[in-house]
């Protein structure tokens, strides 16, 4: 007998950068933080293009209209 248990997609309920960082609190309380190295688009943005952010996907993500960034928080878990 096989058991199915349906994943649930974290979610991201605040962002904020530090100088080198970009932080996402998740609805569930966690908090994950990550290079800006990492993504050489948000590493490289003016501060006002960098906190020009929207979260898609009922939080799953996070878009960057003017830098074409998209990342997803599965993403940044793994």
């Amino acid at each position: 007998m096989s058991t199915s248990v349906k994943h649930k997609p974290a979610k991201a309920s605040e962002l904020w950068f530090s100088e080198d960082k970009l932080f996402v609190r998740l609805i569930d309380g966690r908090e994950i933080g990550v290079p800006l190295e990492w993504f050489p688009k948000l590493r490289d943005a003016s501060a006002g293009d960098l906190n020009n952010w929207r979260f898609i996907g009922g939080g799953i993500g996070i878009h960057w209209e003017k830098l074409d960034e998209d990342i997803s928080i599965e993403g940044l878990m793994n």
